[in-house]
């Protein structure tokens, strides 16, 4: 496996502003690699990427949309000419709600963020991830292995990445692609969702992001040619 300029590992991590995609970066800088992270919220990304940089890692916070085509373009510019050793797909979007409730246009919401940034992303990084024989990581939910109740949308969207996910893990064979399921966990999203859904938030009853970090790490750095293709994390 070849590394960057300064002998680190370089990863790719979507949605590092919070939640997961923040813990993966506070990991992955204690673990030595080298960081590209994106996020909406350019002051927040920045905080995280301050927080692995405090650790004693490279890193660099990249403010995209990643449903802006332009945005996704100047995001792949930045890894030009790099070898990508690990993308996280950490980004995520949900919405709840009955299907007579959620209209189309939430539908495809769904679909831009969780489902096509992903592929598309994956796609225009490929040469910098066969260079690397790098690994792909899709952050995906239980809702992408069982449809509940108002979860319909999202779950949508979630069984579909996990078709992505497969698909590419037979098709390209210098890479290893792994989905990650997580449960409930305690990141801001399942707040939202817990205020959607008219329950307490109580982050101590949820998986913890950095439990769900510490596993991606472990992942990437699992000697090859072992692969863990999927890993469900459920709280205890």
């Amino acid at each position: 496996m070849t590394t960057n300029e300064t002998g680190s590992r370089l990863a790719l991590i979507t949605g590092a502003s919070s939640g997961i995609g923040a813990a993966c970066a506070t990991s992955l800088a204690a673990a030595g690699w080298s960081l590209l992270l994106q996020g909406r919220d350019g002051e927040r990304t920045e905080a995280v990427a301050l927080r692995t940089r405090a650790l004693g890692a490279e890193a660099e916070s990249c403010l995209a949309d990643l449903t802006a085509d332009d945005d996704l373009a100047r995001l792949v510019a930045v890894t030009a000419g790099r070898p990508l050793h690990a993308l996280v797909h950490a980004a995520g979007l949900i919405t709840l709600g009955r299907v007579a409730d959620v209209d189309t246009a939430a539908l495809d919401d769904h679909y831009a963020l969780n489902v096509r940034a992903p592929y598309a992303l994956t796609r225009a990084l490929l040469p910098n991830l066969r260079d690397a024989r790098g690994h792909v990581v899709f952050v995906n939910s239980g809702a992408g292995r069982q449809a509940k109740a108002r979860w319909s949308a999202y779950a949508a969207s979630k069984f579909a990445l996990r078709a992505l996910a497969d698909a590419l893990r037979e098709e390209e064979d210098a890479l290893r692609v792994t989905t990650v399921y997580p449960g409930r966990t305690a990141t801001p999203m399942q707040e939202a969702v817990r205020a959607a859904e008219g329950a307490a938030y109580e982050p101590s009853a949820f998986v913890q992001p950095d439990a769900v970090a510490a596993q991606i790490v472990a992942l990437l750095e699992l000697p090859r040619p072992s692969l863990v293709s999927e890993l469900i994390i459920r709280p205890g």
